[in-house]
């Protein structure tokens, strides 16, 4: 029988070996907090009640970690992350599958985070390193480390903001809530494990990386779009305005003709489709960055 809250949540780690780390993650923050909201109310209405006999009752109540385990497996059968899976196109043909990415929500999603990422990533880089430098400037004095101490926990915010962005438009399954903070210990020792968990030195990385990538994805795609957009709308720059696209080799200057508009077009339409391809492979790429950088490895 479990006589302590770190022996269920031990137990609750074994019996979703294998699932994803962000389900385990919110599993043991959600159980973690119950049992010890639950165990210091029975401590309040009890003082002489030790943990060994307060949880047993605790955990009916709650349920094993067998029963809340098979329900979070459920539970993310029925929720899949982000905009939803497309529909299988496994029986397509491969042109249907090339241009069915338009019909693919998590194509459209890491679009728009790819576009996103220039302005999150300027927001991320100039607070972590505004907070790091002001509070490792002021250690001398008093006030130093409690700066530090909470510039520390506002880099978890952003961890947990950043993947709730991720998960809504990437689709790759990030944590949904904020890891519990165990109040039964010190604040002392609270301090000591922000300063020791990886979490706040990984996801403060992946803070100062978010502005080059931002940087690259944004030029990257949005120089993509502009120039398909462009070669789509040769039948109007040139019929209309009388301004066909051209390109200058040395001293010479060639004009299109009215016979390459349809090539123009086509070649805009293929490097749209292409584009969204890549911002969809680029976009898993990312998650998993995301994931391996944002989520707790303590499963």
């Amino acid at each position: 029988m479990i006589r302590s809250v770190d022996e269920y949540l031990r137990q609750l780690k074994k019996e979703l070996a294998g699932s994803d780390p962000a389900v385990i993650q919110d599993a043991v923050s959600d159980a973690e907090e119950h049992l010890r909201i639950a165990l210091a109310q029975a401590y309040k209405a009890n003082p002489n009640i030790s943990e060994a006999d307060a949880i047993p009752p605790i955990i009916d109540k709650y349920g094993s970690a067998e029963e809340v385990a098979a329900a979070y497996r459920q539970m993310e059968q029925r929720l899949p992350p982000g905009l939803g899976r497309p529909a299988s196109s496994a029986r397509r043909s491969p042109i249907a599958r090339f241009f069915g990415v338009f019909a693919d929500p998590k194509a459209w999603g890491a679009l728009l985070y790819m576009i996103l990422a220039l302005g999150t990533g300027i927001i991320y880089f100039t607070w972590v390193i505004t907070g790091l430098s002001v509070s490792l400037g002021l250690l001398v004095l008093i006030v130093g480390l409690p700066l530090l101490i909470l510039f520390l926990l506002s880099v978890r915010v952003i961890g947990f903001v950043e993947g709730r962005l991720v998960e809504a438009l990437l689709g790759v399954r990030m944590p949904r809530r904020q890891r519990a903070t165990d109040k039964s210990i010190g604040w002392w020792q609270r301090i000591k494990n922000l300063f020791r968990e990886r979490n706040t030195w990984t996801t403060m990385a992946y803070s100062i990386s978010q502005l080059p990538l931002g940087i690259v994805y944004f030029t990257v795609f949005v120089a993509l779009i502009a120039g398909s957009l462009y070669f789509i709308a040769t039948p109007i720059t040139m019929l209309v305005f009388h301004a066909p696209p051209y390109v200058i080799v040395g001293d010479t200057e060639y004009r299109a003709v009215n016979w390459a508009i349809p090539l123009f077009v086509i070649g805009g339409v293929l490097l749209i489709t292409a584009a969204m391809h890549l911002a969809k492979l680029v976009g898993r790429a990312h998650g998993g960055l995301a994931k391996f950088m944002l989520v707790s490895k303590k499963t």
